[in-house]
């Protein structure tokens, strides 16, 4: 029997964070779609595999990202390469448990994924299920943003299942009116949604949660799960709604990548058959130990208790 997959759409990039003596760096690969992908492929049984769509360069560092990604078991046959183009770079900076970062990525070969028409119907094509982000959106231009939404909106009539977190980031867009629209214009195409509240409410004036998760039903969105940070999340879909407590962190270390593993926990739970609440309080779980340790990709060890939580 065929395995199913997830198939990722986004950036990886270089990551420089600080060491706790703040004298010099650690570099890593990450980025929110990449981290999304990895926490699903290590909380899914052996009935399901992982694949990341991207491009990146030609150099040494991109063939180093593409290692990377290949030694966490996540397939890279449907990464472009770029030629003169390199993987864009960021660094993380911390005041206590929160981030904050400085991005590099003008000449990051990601901005050009969805250049390639076949190719990432291809890719599509390879797929169950298929997640991407605001952030996905962003770094692409009108045309590559409108060529990957058409393309989602052909998956999601063909019934494959389409997850969007919205991943707001103003520094981004041109402006608040373009992220809006094209925000608006993803929930159209996806069959689940995941936004952070306290963004949308910035953005659109949401009253609650529950108002928030109805604006993205309004836009066809199925199932949606609005995260609340260390608050309560809302989960719904069909006729359920469902509000489950975040998991208490005494000793927040690092945000890094807290939402991002919530959406792949969640996942994880989802394809597996767990019902809402239950999906949701793994997910809480699984963020609440990412935010317990430093850096957005969790240690082995920690990794390892984790998926006992998943059976």
């Amino acid at each position: 029997m065929a395995k199913q997959c997830l198939l990722s759409i986004g950036e990886c990039m270089i990551e420089f964070a600080r060491t706790a003596d703040s004298n010099s760096w650690l570099r890593n690969f990450a980025g929110d779609t990449f981290n999304t992908a990895w926490y699903f492929n290590k909380l899914t049984r052996d009935d399901w595999q992982t694949a990341y769509f991207t491009a990146i360069g030609d150099d040494r560092v991109s063939d180093e990202m593409c290692a990377f990604i290949e030694a966490a078991r996540i397939g890279t046959g449907h990464i472009r390469r770029i030629a003169g183009k390199s993987p864009g770079l960021y660094t993380i900076d911390l005041d206590g448990a929160e981030r904050s970062f400085c991005y590099w990525r003008e000449n990051s070969a990601a901005k050009r994924l969805a250049d390639d028409a076949d190719a990432m119907s291809v890719a599509l094509a390879s797929a169950t299920e298929i997640y991407f982000s605001g952030i996905t959106l962003a770094i692409l231009d009108d045309l590559g943003r409108t060529r990957l939404l058409d393309a989602l909106r052909s998956a999601k009539e063909a019934g494959k299942s389409v997850s969007f977190d919205p991943n707001i980031r103003p520094r981004l867009w041109n402006n608040e009116s373009e992220m809006k629209g094209w925000v608006e214009r993803a929930a159209a195409v996806s069959t689940r949604a995941f936004p952070t509240f306290p963004d949308e409410a910035g953005l659109f004036g949401d009253n609650g949660l529950a108002g928030t998760a109805q604006r993205y039903r309004s836009c066809g969105v199925a199932e949606v799960v609005v995260k609340n940070g260390a608050e309560p999340c809302f989960a719904t879909h069909g006729q359920e709604a469902v509000t489950v407590p975040a998991q208490k962190v005494e000793h927040p270390v690092d945000t890094t990548g807290a939402g991002d593993s919530f959406n792949g926990a969640y996942l994880a739970a989802r394809v597996a058959g767990k019902p809402l609440a239950e999906a949701c309080d793994q997910a809480h779980r699984v963020s609440a130990r990412v935010v317990s340790s430093f850096g957005a990709l969790l240690a082995p060890a920690s990794i390892a208790e984790i998926e006992t939580w998943y059976g």
